[in-house]
């Protein structure tokens, strides 16, 4: 990693940059087969390719009544943190549920409800770590939403991680399954033998998820299409470069295919931060993969030439994190309209809302904070217009209502109003 300017970034670098490819175009034909095979061939599919992709020969497919067993079987303290971290998302996804509201207009009595989907599911990865954040993120606002089963679908394991399964547990899940990957999606969309399908999928993934989940959509609804973790720093001089690459190399940890940027315009504090970055990536566990996503060509250190570039940077990537540490925090927020989650000041690391602050971390990458947030209660509801006319209401509107048919050539609309004069 050094630094390079972003005033002489080529065409290719900053496509690397704001592109941010999920990879799922790549094994979009596989993903299809599989889903196609789970679809026609249920249980018999799941248990295959369990063996063939997860090396574990599967027996139950429910294991729900594991979750509470692990519940039982963990530490104090891994308790005491998951209970934690839920409660605190409880209460942050709580402020977000909608309220039923009906409102005269002059005669028309008009408004809206909400209700909440009856059936979800969440997806938990597995694989090279384990994700119970990922179960309270999915389950949790669900449950706020009022949604009446929520499943967990997670991969298979020898032994499933025990803190995932106790997540499942505190998060009131109702149905858990050892499935995992585009078969897990697949299932949930289709149902299977053990397998209930649902309305809607939720939840992260690799490459295979997401591509699975474009697959599925339109015969059931999902989140978004997520890619790899995404992290932009935008500091300024009074930023700590050690905390700032603390930050960096956290979000490295997740996946080589990781986009870690840090922008400012002070070439001293982007100095700094490659060398923290370098030297904090050879002290971790997962070494390898912090170094494989910072070097990656959608990572980096960028250099503007003032701090309104460097903001102008950061809104039109559209960070899924995005980390806000200067002098003027809220000001430089003031600012910005484009991040899934945005994180202020030198005190608020994105692993703090990874785990425990409250919002939620399913968030949308690859820029499409522009256009959508990250995954809330309203992701679980539908709504519902209402409208009562009284008789002088519709009068009010004969005409506007009548004109607009007729010139529309929907002579019927038209007389479904004169006749009730």
């Amino acid at each position: 990693m050094n630094v390079r300017a972003v005033a002489d970034l080529s065409p290719g670098e900053r496509a690397a940059l704001f592109e941010r490819d999920a990879g799922v175009a790549e094994v979009r034909d596989s993903v299809r087969d599989i889903v196609d095979r789970v679809s026609e061939e249920g249980d018999v599919a799941l248990r295959s390719y369990a063996s063939e992709f997860d090396d574990v020969e599967v027996g139950n497919i429910d294991i729900t009544d594991e979750a509470e067993r692990a519940y039982e079987e963990i530490d104090d303290e891994l308790r005491e943190a998951i209970e934690t971290a839920a409660d605190n998302i409880e209460a942050f996804h709580e402020r977000q549920a909608p309220e039923d509201w009906r409102k005269e207009f002059d005669g028309r009595e008009l408004g809206r409800r909400y209700r909440p989907l009856e059936r979800v599911g969440v997806y938990a990865p597995g694989g090279t770590a384990a994700y119970p954040s990922s179960v309270l993120m999915g389950v949790i606002p669900a449950k706020v939403a009022g949604v009446d089963h929520v499943a967990v679908a997670t991969p298979p394991a020898e032994t499933i991680n025990p803190a995932t399964l106790a997540a499942i547990h505190v998060a009131d899940a109702d149905a858990v399954y050892q499935v995992g990957g585009a078969q897990a999606i697949a299932a949930l969309a289709y149902g299977t033998e053990s397998v209930s399908a649902v309305q809607k999928i939720v939840g992260p993934g690799n490459k295979w998820v997401t591509a699975a989940k474009a697959e599925v959509r339109g015969d059931v609804e999902i989140d978004f299409l997520a890619g790899p973790s995404e992290l932009l720093v935008l500091c300024d001089e009074t930023a700590d470069p050690e905390l700032v690459a603390a930050d960096m190399v956290a979000q490295a940890e997740h996946d080589p295919n990781a986009s870690v940027v840090c922008v400012t315009a002070d070439e001293d504090t982007a100095e700094a931060v490659v060398e923290e970055c370098d030297r904090q990536a050879a002290e971790r566990e997962r070494t390898e993969v912090i170094e494989a996503a910072l070097d990656n060509d959608a990572s980096g250190v960028l250099l503007t030439r003032s701090m309104p570039e460097a903001v102008l940077f950061a809104e039109e990537y559209a960070a899924e994190h995005l980390s806000i540490v200067t002098e003027d925090d809220e000001g430089v927020l003031d600012r910005i309209d484009s991040a899934g989650s945005v994180f202020l000041g030198g005190y608020s690391p994105v692993a703090a809302g990874d785990y425990a602050s409250g919002p939620n971390h399913v968030l949308p990458t690859g820029g499409l904070a522009k256009v959508t947030g990250g995954l809330s209660v309203d992701d679980f509801v539908r709504s519902t217009t209402v409208q009562k006319l009284d008789e002088d209401a519709l009068s009010d509107l004969r005409e506007t209502v009548t004109t607009l048919a007729r010139a529309e050539g929907l002579e019927a609309h038209a007389e479904s109003v004169e006749k009730r004069f």
